[in-house]
């Protein structure tokens, strides 16, 4: 019987669903981050049974189901932290997010259910070698990026800075530019640079490009990819890029040191925030290494926290949701940008 695959979105940059692999069980002591497994799901299904499939649709999953993924870790505040090294003597895998990040859970949110969990079959091999994130990472020229930054941070995961992202795209392609957008850091997910995309940027990458299925790994991985990332990018000839930086640059995902590569070219940064008093944690933490020009997320959702955020931190706030802020947003970025680039809106 042939067996059908659930491909994650981790696995988008491989092969494994053109070519032919063999799925074997290895010893704990061959295991590492970014590994392709094949997990069969097991348990009691719930609302996490879903995977976000390679092209970053959603699809719904059912116990004895086949999903291949890459082992990693993740450090998320609201939702859970996991690690694949926390993977017990029964194999038993989770997923620690609907890409396709297998490893054990250490700490869950009680808002969540049960995780989706997989017995362990084995890794996908070809030719008695395992598979990994990293044998399908094209090697790049290095080039230098050269273009104005609209850099986005936040006070921790789910504080708005996707939706920020979206419509700063549709204000950048209002005015005449040629945007690319990446989000460096964070927990794989597709979904994200797809909404970025689908606002108007003409070329998207994640980390995932550059072989890593969560950023939660030593600086010196992380800076390896996030150089190959920005080569790629300077390949892409824009005008101005959109950078997200996952989750929050005070949590183990790297965000300090994208923050310290893009300082150079950092024209105008974005703090999305859960609260108003989270911006004031974000400012006393970084002090004078950040400055940020604009407050939006949450922290900004009505008049009285705009006006919280300008009492506690001085910063400007706008509700980027709030279609009446749109002209400002555009005055604010016109501004900042470099005037060879300050065009006309709509030309």
């Amino acid at each position: 019987m042939r067996s059908h695959y659930f491909f994650t979105s981790v696995t988008r940059c491989s092969d494994l669903w053109l070519h032919p692999f063999k799925t074997v069980k290895l010893d704990r002591g061959e295991w590492a981050t970014g590994d392709f497994v094949v997990g069969r799901a097991t348990g009691k299904r719930n609302r996490l049974w879903e995977c976000e499939t390679k092209s970053g649709r959603m699809a719904d999953m059912v116990r004895g189901d086949l999903l291949v993924g890459a082992l990693g870790k993740r450090a998320a505040t609201l939702e859970g932290v996991g690690d694949w090294k926390e993977i017990g003597p029964d194999r038993e895998l989770e997923a620690l997010t609907s890409a396709g990040l297998l490893g054990k859970a250490t700490s869950i949110s009680p808002m969540l259910p049960d995780l989706m969990r997989f017995e362990y079959l084995g890794h996908a091999t070809r030719d008695g070698k395992k598979l990994g994130m990293m044998d399908f990472v094209q090697p790049v020229v290095r080039r230098e990026l050269d273009i104005p930054v609209i850099l986005i941070i936040g006070t921790s995961m789910s504080a708005g800075k996707t939706s920020s992202g979206q419509v700063i795209i549709r204000a950048l392609n209002y005015l005449g530019l040629n945007v690319v957008a990446a989000k460096l850091t964070g927990a794989a997910r597709y979904r994200d640079i797809l909404t970025f995309r689908d606002a108007g940027a003409t070329s998207v990458f994640d980390f995932v490009d550059a072989g890593l299925p969560s950023t939660v790994c030593p600086e010196a991985q992380f800076r390896e990819a996030v150089e190959l990332i920005l080569s790629k990018i300077a390949a892409c000839n824009a005008d101005v890029l959109v950078a997200e930086s996952g989750a929050s640059p005070l949590e183990p995902y790297n965000g300090g040191t994208v923050i310290e590569y893009l300082r150079r070219l950092t024209r105008f940064t974005v703090l999305c925030a859960s609260d108003p008093y989270a911006v004031l944690g974000v400012q006393t933490a970084f002090g004078k290494r950040l400055k940020a020009d604009l407050v939006t997320g949450p922290a900004a959702n009505t008049t009285a926290a705009i006006a919280l955020v300008k009492q506690l931190s001085g910063h400007k706030a706008l509700n980027l949701l709030d279609r009446n802020s749109y002209p400002e947003l555009v005055a604010l970025l016109t501004q900042a940008l470099p005037s060879q680039l300050r065009r006309e809106p709509g030309l």
